[in-house]
Formats: C-alpha cells, sequence, structure tokens
C-alpha cells in the first residue's frame, strides 16, 4: 500500500513539485523570519551579555537594559550596605559618537567599568591585554569596531588594530584590546573603559551611573540577593538569568520577584515597538501560502487519480485504508518540503553569520514548530482529499 501509495505521488511530477514548492516557502519563510526576530530581542539584551554580572540594579522606573534612567554615584555605596551583595560595582553605558582621523564620526556603545576589580570586562580578549585598560586614555574594542571605525571598512588592510587613535568627545582613545562582543541593538560596536574615563569620554550631567552590577554573597540566589537589595534601597534589581549556570540561581526563591533583566527588556520591545507584528505577519503569510498551494494542489491530485482510488474501493480496500495513503503521500510531501526549506534557510544564515546582519538565531523550538505547521498544512490538504474520496461510490467506475 505504501509502495503503491508512492508511486502514485512522484508519478505525476507536475503535482508532486507545486506540492514540494509550496511547503518549502512556506517552510523558508516561517523558520527565517521567527529566526531573524529572535536574533534582534537577541540583540536587544545584549549588553547582558557583554557585560556579565548576575545582578543588575537600576533606577526605579527603568523596564529594559537600553532604557539608560542616571543614578548618583552614592547608589553604589547603598547597594554595597545590603548584606546580600558580595561586591557591586559602578556601570556606565551609553551611546557616543566617536570623531576618526578623517573627521569622520560614528555611533558606539561606550561602556564605563570599574578599574580596580574591571567587574563587567568582555568575556574573551582576542588581542591585547584587560589589563592594559588601567592605563590612561585607552579603551578595549570589539571585533565589529575594527571595521566599523576604520577609514576604509572595504579595505581589510586598514583595520582598526591595537595602537590606533580616534577621538570620543574630543578626548584621545588608544586602542590596547580587541575582544569578542555581541552586536548592539543600535548597530554600534561596543567600546569598553574605566568608569572615570567613561564619564570624561561623556558630556557632563548631574548623575551619570547608568547601573550597579552585582553579585549575591555564598549560599544566596541572585534572585533573594535582589529583593533584599530592592528592600533596602528602593532600586530596581533584575537578576541576569543567562549569567550563571547554576539552576538554583534562575529560580525565584518565594515566588515574589519579577526580575529577569533578559525577559523584561524582550518583553518591553515586543509590547512598545512594531517588531513583532511585522515578522508575525510574514511567518503567518507564510503559512497561508502553504494553505492556499498545497490544499488546491493536492486536491487536484486526487481528482486527478480518482479513477485509480475508486478502482482500489471497489476491489475492496476500505475507505480507511485509502485514507492512510492520501496521509502518508501528504506526509511524505511535507517532509521534503520542510528539509528543503530547512536547508535554503541554514543558506541564508550562513550568509548573515559572514556579513554579521541580519539577525539571526535559530532555537531549537523554531524547526520543530515549523515542522508541526508544515504538516497541519499537510494533513489540511490530506483531508480535502479524504472528504472527496470518500463521498466517491465505487460503481462510478464502470460508468462508461
Amino acid at each position: 500500500m505504501i509502495r503503491l501509495a508512492l508511486k502514485m505521488l512522484f508519478g505525476d511530477n507536475a503535482k508532486y513539485l507545486m506540492l514540494v514548492a509550496g511547503l518549502f516557502f512556506a517552510t523558508f519563510l516561517i523558520v527565517q523570519q521567527a529566526s531573524v526576530f529572535c536574533g534582534l530581542m537577541r540583540w536587544t539584551t545584549s549588553t547582558l551579555k557583554n557585560v556579565a554580572a548576575p545582578i543588575y540594579v537600576v533606577e526605579e522606573r527603568v523596564e529594559q537594559v537600553n532604557e539608560t534612567n542616571p543614578m548618583r554615584d552614592t547608589d553604589v555605596a547603598r547597594v554595597r550596605s545590603v548584606a546580600a551583595v558580595r561586591w557591586a560595582m559602578p556601570l556606565f553605558s551609553g551611546l557616543q559618537r566617536v570623531r576618526l582621523a578623517d573627521g569622520s564620526f560614528k555611533t558606539i556603545q561606550l561602556l564605563g567599568i570599574d578599574s580596580a576589580s574591571l567587574a563587567g570586562a568582555p568575556g574573551r580578549m582576542i588581542e591585547g591585554n584587560l589589563e592594559d585598560l588601567r592605563l590612561p586614555n585607552t579603551v578595549v574594542i570589539d571585533e565589529l569596531a575594527t571595521t566599523r571605525l576604520s577609514s576604509d571598512p572595504s579595505d581589510p588592510s586598514k583595520k582598526v588594530k591595537i595602537g590606533d587613535q580616534f577621538e570620543i568627545n574630543d578626548v584621545e582613545a588608544r586602542v590596547v584590546g580587541i575582544c569578542e562582543a555581541l552586536r548592539s541593538f543600535t548597530g554600534g560596536p561596543y567600546i569598553w573603559t574605566t568608569y572615570e574615563r567613561a564619564l570624561l569620554y561623556t558630556p557632563g550631567a548631574r548623575k551619570m551611573l547608568t547601573a550597579v552590577i552585582a553579585a549575591p554573597v555564598e549560599g544566596m540566589t541572585a534572585n533573594q540577593a535582589a529583593d533584599e537589595i530592592e528592600k533596602a534601597t528602593g532600586l530596581r534589581a533584575f537578576v541576569n538569568e543567562g549569567f550563571g549556570s547554576n539552576p538554583r540561581d534562575r529560580m525565584t526563591a518565594k515566588g515574589e520577584h519579577y526580575g529577569d533583566f533578559n525577559t523584561s527588556t524582550i518583553w518591553w520591545y515586543v509590547k512598545n515597538t512594531g517588531i513583532p507584528i511585522s515578522f508575525g505577519t510574514t511567518v503567518v503569510i507564510g503559512f497561508i501560502v502553504g494553505v492556499a498551494i498545497s490544499c488546491q494542489t493536492f486536491y487536484a491530485f486526487v481528482l486527478d487519480n480518482l479513477k485509480h482510488l475508486g478502482a482500489l474501493k471497489a476491489m475492496g480496500m476500505s475507505n480507511f485504508r485509502l485514507s492512510i495513503m492520501l496521509v502518508f503521500q501528504a506526509f511524505t510531501v511535507g517532509l521534503i518540503g520542510f528539509g528543503l526549506g530547512l536547508l535554503a534557510t541554514s543558506g541564508f544564515a550562513l550568509g548573515a553569520i559572514n556579513n554579521g546582519q541580519p539577525p539571526f538565531y535559530m532555537q531549537w523550538q523554531i524547526p520543530i514548530g515549523a515542522f508541526v505547521a508544515i504538516q497541519v498544512i499537510c494533513m489540511l490538504a490530506a483531508l480535502m482529499g479524504i472528504i472527496r474520496l470518500s463521498l466517491y461510490e465505487p460503481a462510478m467506475v464502470f460508468r462508461a
């Protein structure tokens, strides 16, 4: 029965290829758009991954990591005074403009970290020594900055390297290291310096502290420490869920703390921007295209083979077994179309990784969800064929 179903399916080349093409495009649109959306949302939390700290303490009205409501420098001491805190260090984060040697300007994400502990420093250095950041007028840049801040980004020989200089707010900045970092949501490269120097690179204001990064004492989870910080200081404490590998650090101690900064940031963009609607519309369109093409083509395939199916029905094959044949045909086409669509998406991902954009991040749930969606499309198409076949009388095969 299965062999006969495959012979019928592959025997009609035109409709078989049309079915595969429809499911291919549906898979590609669903997986590609969902992955780009996840990549874009991942960019929104890039600061949390580039400045690894278990706890972020921010001004009480802050809802996401890219929102900078400055605090007083004395807030660092207030956080340090909490018994649940092992250490607490200042962090400056803000957009600045870099003046290059040719007079042009580029936007960067400037990070200022504590000069003594270097808490919040990049996790992986590619070139240079992180301790050199304590030298006068020095910065550490990420890989993107090596091309973005060069005089000619298209010429690899003119990439920014260790020892090169540029200006931030008319103050000299000398590169002493190159690190690996996730790209920011604004598209600009990350540049690290000390907290005190970051204040010199930034136009003066009464309050300059962006956040306080902290860690809990031994034996206490990040959520428990965040609760204690909020009670003692009145500031807002978020847990950086992606920081630790200990599952206990990602659990809410008493079910009271709201605090994952990653989730809070992503949901802020979901609720306050049109990004989800834009990508979601494309995913829905991909599903509708798959339904329209597949259902129509598979129904036409069943009509073309109705006499053959009717003959099998007249010879005693039950409706159930014939339905299994149609379901198997639809499943086979869905599997082939999904595989080709996933392969094309992988090629797109390779190009995106090499070019650095668009953002692409395929979580394991995406291909599984796409496979389920494609099979739902195929089962809808098979159901239309089954309904038509069940209404077909075997006696009609013998009519002149």
